[in-house]
């Protein structure tokens, strides 16, 4: 499926997410997927045009928190699935996403590594979807959040410590745990610690041992500022976060991914069959958890977007990507920062922010394009009518 030597994209209204402004009427030369030339200079005579004129030319957006392979409702999945079934499911999920706009996920568990063989089978041309970066399979203490959804189980420092080598031998960006307990079933509690002292701070030695990183299902000020202090520095949720811990936050230059979709989708939790006590969960936690991310905003905590369920799934109109980044934006991030909480400051909790997440020289050639202008009306994005992943056009709409 790779498609190799020149194209152009041209006529677009180019929009810098790094300085907030516009480039108007630019050009963009691609050569086998990167992007090497940004300007006016004209297309020669012959050569490939995709054309965008009118058009805001955007990156490819990065979706930091990403299940592909989860089932709905939670009581269906089945800790005894084929491996080949899972990846067939993570694969329409992903394509989904792609199509949406999100040209990179970054997977935070995948029942049977789906993440991993996907990526694989991406790479050896088989399958077209997103850029991954994998976490492989969670790991969780028995009992705990991730228990019941195909995690690792470990207990005690020595065992996380080797189930994070092996997730990470097999080929994992970053490594998953949970620090707190959740919403997704009756009874759960997001103030309730999962994880000790010595397990924290295993599962970041064994990390650093290999050059990543550890992310966190968090959900209670308490247990963040515990595993932050063990080193820690990517959390998810964040239901229940108060303005020191946000600080605190901020100050290790630590990234938080809000998933405010999950508490915020009850028309979508209701169409895939939740059970009442899921969807009760998450409304009682709705305005608890948007006060949690306004302290986060407050105190310039790094936000980066995530949706939790699958990001190419329609939620009231729009795809879960875009649907977040109304709900960042809702809760009082800019513009600019919610563009690049999907763009940018993404790319950078990736570590890969000198490859995606900016239309410029030497990046990949991820784009999307919208009608209007994003900085000037954010609702622009609701309107993606073109996604080109790695100079390959997925979808144009307005051929």
């Amino acid at each position: 499926m790779k498609e190799c030597g020149t194209v152009w994209l041209a006529g677009g209204h180019i929009v810098d997410v790094d300085r907030g402004t516009v480039l108007r009427d630019h050009n963009v030369r691609v050569e086998d997927g990167v992007i090497a030339e940004v300007g006016t200079a004209a297309p020669p005579r012959g050569a490939r045009v995709i054309d965008v004129a009118g058009r805001h030319l955007l990156p490819g957006l990065i979706s930091c928190h990403t299940h592909l392979s989860l089932v709905f409702p939670f009581a269906d999945f089945d800790p005894a699935e084929p491996g080949v079934l899972t990846a067939f499911r993570a694969a329409q999920r992903a394509y989904e996403a792609l199509r949406a706009g999100v040209t990179t996920v970054r997977c935070v568990h995948e029942q049977n590594r789906a993440d991993l063989f996907l990526r694989q089978a991406m790479g050896r041309g088989w399958f077209r979807g997103p850029r991954v970066f994998a976490a492989g399979q969670a790991i969780s203490t028995p009992g705990g959040h991730g228990s019941t959804i195909g995690s690792v189980l470990a207990g005690g420092g020595e065992e996380f410590h080797r189930a994070a080598l092996a997730e990470l031998a097999a080929g994992a960006d970053h490594v998953k745990v949970f620090i707190n307990g959740g919403i997704a079933a009756a009874g759960e509690d997001v103030t309730a610690p999962e994880m000790s002292d010595e397990e924290i701070a295993a599962t970041v030695r064994a990390a650093d041992e290999h050059g990543a990183y550890v992310v966190a299902h968090a959900g209670h000020s308490t247990a963040i500022r515990q595993a932050l202090a063990l080193g820690v520095r990517s959390f998810e949720h964040v239901y229940d976060l108060d303005e020191e811990t946000a600080g605190l936050l901020a100050a290790a230059g630590a990234y938080v991914t809000p998933t405010l979709c999950v508490t915020r989708s009850e028309p979508w939790m209701r169409a895939h069959d939740f059970a009442e006590a899921t969807i009760e969960n998450a409304r009682a936690q709705n305005e608890v958890h948007l006060r949690s991310v306004r302290n986060a905003i407050k105190a310039g905590v790094r936000l980066v977007n995530g949706t939790d369920i699958p990001p190419g799934d329609d939620v009231g109109g729009v795809p879960a990507v875009i649907h977040e980044l109304e709900l960042l934006h809702e809760a009082g991030l800019s513009r600019l920062d919610a563009l690049r909480s999907v763009t940018t400051t993404a790319a950078r909790l990736l570590r890969a922010d000198t490859r995606i997440g900016r239309v410029a020289c030497g990046f990949a050639a991820d784009f999307v394009a919208v009608t209007g202008d994003p900085l000037a009306d954010l609702a622009a994005m609701r309107d993606i009518s073109l996604v080109v992943h790695a100079g390959v056009p997925i979808r144009e709409d307005l051929r």
